[in-house]
């Protein structure tokens, strides 16, 4: 079955030609334009808009997922170091990849290079997909003509920066539901199960116990017309909270605190130490100037908090400072462990090296950790919903006691 190409072409004069071709497969395409007399410059096959519709969703569509600049890039990695030019390399990705606005900032980037643009500034018109890291390391890899050897380096980069992140999700993820589950409970307990006591009641008559009297109070407000305005109580408060977390201030509060918690707050930690000392170690590693490389770790880090250390650090090391002279003077943030290492290979002219061991380390520590937190909060989650499902039985009851009791007597 026949494919409908749109094709962009030089012709001899060379003047810029768009059109449509049909063929079997691209390869044919672009045989067949060579034996018109065109040069040609992209096929891309034709979307079927007949068969099916695009659905833009805002907010939702137009995302590019991390991992999938991660596939990209070990994709783009694996081409250059087999000989294939970036230009080619990025028009097969383009024909390849499943997310259409992925597909079209490839695009434009292959564009940018047949125009003279180098990869790095091409990337850098694209900040949703391509962080000012990947363009740096991009642009190290041109200048220093191992563009190949830093693609792997990216990939394994972000490759890992992606899996910190499906980390972090998965510690989330199991509180968050048996949270919600809880909720759904306690809310059809109160709303369908309470107020068929509450009826019961009003026949017996008598004084209710406390416990039960605030279960029906509750259940008052969550069947009346209140409960719109608890509801917009607690909505404007998210709202408000998430206002202030995006201000300067607010921002810088926030992170600090939430270095803190017993539990999450190591988590948290370890998570910022091992995305610092990974993209550190990948920026030295590729010859980026060690300023300009803790720039963008502070920027990258996640955490205010972390980023300022990295930023004082960075003064220190322009007075002439090691690296891990200013570090030493923050061990609440930075641990002597990761002190010690930066410390010995600046001292052996390995720093790279150290500090990709050092994101090893704490990559462990993150897994162990999210174990252990699953391990902990899942016993401890379980016993709290039974808890409370058992304290609002008891509280509906407890009245029935009184009762028995009235009846005995």
């Amino acid at each position: 079955m026949a494919l409908t190409f749109d094709y962009k072409v030089r012709d001899k004069t060379g003047s810029l030609v768009e059109g449509q071709l049909d063929g079997d497969s691209m390869a044919l395409v672009v045989r067949r334009l060579r034996e018109m007399g065109y040069m040609p410059i992209s096929v891309t096959p034709k979307s079927a808009v007949n068969l099916k519709t695009e659905i833009k969703i805002p907010g939702l569509s137009g995302r590019i997922k991390l991992r999938e600049i991660a596939v990209m890039t070990r994709q783009l990695s694996t081409m250059v170091d087999s000989g294939l030019s970036v230009v080619r390399s990025l028009g097969i990705l383009g024909a390849q990849v499943e997310n259409p606005e992925l597909a079209r900032i490839i695009n434009e980037v292959r564009t940018d290079l047949e125009h003279g643009s180098s990869l790095s500034a091409a990337a850098a018109k694209h900040p949703k997909a391509f962080s000012k890291l990947y363009c740096t390391l991009i642009q190290a890899g041109e200048v220093g003509g191992n563009l190949d050897e830093v693609l792997t380096s990216l990939a394994d980069t972000i490759e890992k920066q992606a899996q910190l992140n499906k980390t972090i999700k998965s510690a989330m993820t199991y509180p968050a539901v048996v949270m919600s589950v809880m909720l759904c409970i306690f809310s059809a307990m109160i709303i369908f199960i309470v107020p068929v006591f509450q009826n019961l009641f009003k026949t017996l008559g008598g004084k209710l116990p406390l416990p039960t009297q605030i279960l029906i109070n509750v259940s008052n407000i969550m069947t009346s017309a209140w409960v719109l305005v608890v509801i917009a109580f607690w909505v404007g408060v998210i709202i408000g909270i998430k206002k202030w977390i995006a201000t300067e201030n607010g921002r810088r509060i926030w992170d600090r605190w939430m270095l803190k918690p017993p539990v999450f707050g190591q988590l948290f930690h370890k998570v910022g130490l091992a995305r610092v000392t990974n993209t550190l170690g990948s920026l030295i590693g590729s010859g980026v100037p060690i300023l300009e490389a803790l720039d963008i770790c502070a920027e990258t880090a996640g955490n205010v908090t972390i980023g300022n250390v990295l930023l004082e650090a960075k003064q220190g090391v322009r007075e002439g400072r090691p690296l891990a002279d200013p570090l030493k003077e923050h061990e609440g943030i930075i641990p002597p462990l990761m002190v010690q290492m930066i410390e010995v290979g600046e001292q052996t002219g390995v720093l790279d090296g150290m500090l990709k061991k050092v994101a090893v380390f704490y990559d462990q520590e993150v897994e162990v950790t999210v174990n252990n937190l699953t391990a902990l909060l899942e016993p401890l989650l379980t016993v709290f919903m039974g808890a409370g499902v058992g304290i609002m039985v008891i509280s509906l009851y407890l009245p029935m006691f009184d009762y028995i009791k009235l009846v005995h007597n």
